[in-house]
């Protein structure tokens, strides 16, 4: 596997890859590998921030990155490994343009996102945001070619191969299929996200 080391400021630098998987691998790699000089990792699509102590570890770092052992399969994380079950109702405006952008009907769009498991893939956007991708596919649609100025707490969405619950009002682009009361950020919680990445997640109808 080959990939790009970015500089990022004075103290960070991020490691550019081809494809999700080799994302997750490097990922994983990069979690059960110990590095002096290494303060956090933030993985996102196809990178992973690394940030360091100080400047004068970022050289160390990045030679310590480049010799990882990136031959393991990414298995995810293993404390999150449990499913977590989030009810949605599925009423959200989008639902049928879905459903004809897809060439289904709207029964089918719930069915395929409640009948599939998905995994928190990374965090991003807002605090308590994941960005999860299905097990099955077959939900991949564009992001609306207008953002809304506010969606509501709690929205469900799509977007390109991803799935996501907005945890707070926000502006935002995705397409709104159902909404859910879970309660996806609580700073007295530990950790303070429900979706943190690594959690597998499936998807429970109420009643419409």
């Amino acid at each position: 596997m080959t990939f790009e080391l970015r500089p990022v400021g004075e103290r960070a630098f991020l490691i550019d890859l081809t494809d999700a998987q080799e994302r997750r691998r490097v990922d994983a790699a990069l979690r059960r590998t110990s590095i002096d000089g290494v303060v956090e990792q933030v993985a996102a699509a196809t990178t992973v921030l690394v940030r360091c102590t100080d400047p004068d570890a970022v050289a160390g770092v990045a030679a310590a990155v480049r010799a990882l052992d990136l031959t393991e399969e990414a298995h995810g994380n293993e404390a999150t490994s449990d499913v977590v079950e989030l009810r949605v109702r599925y009423d959200g405006e989008d639902l049928d343009w879905v459903a004809e952008h897809l060439g289904i009907d709207a029964d089918e769009v719930v069915s395929r996102h409640t009948g599939q498991l998905w995994t928190v893939e990374f965090a991003g956007f807002m605090p308590g945001f994941g960005y999860l991708i299905g097990s099955d596919g077959g939900l991949t649609v564009p992001r609306r070619e207008s953002p809304r100025t506010r969606i509501p707490a709690g929205s469900v969405a799509l977007a390109g191969d991803f799935t996501g619950l907005y945890p707070r009002s926000s502006p935002g682009g995705w397409q709104l299929i159902g909404t859910s009361d879970v309660d996806l950020w609580n700073a007295d919680r530990t950790p303070p996200a429900l979706l943190v990445p690594g959690t597998r997640v499936r998807f429970v109808e109420e009643d419409r």
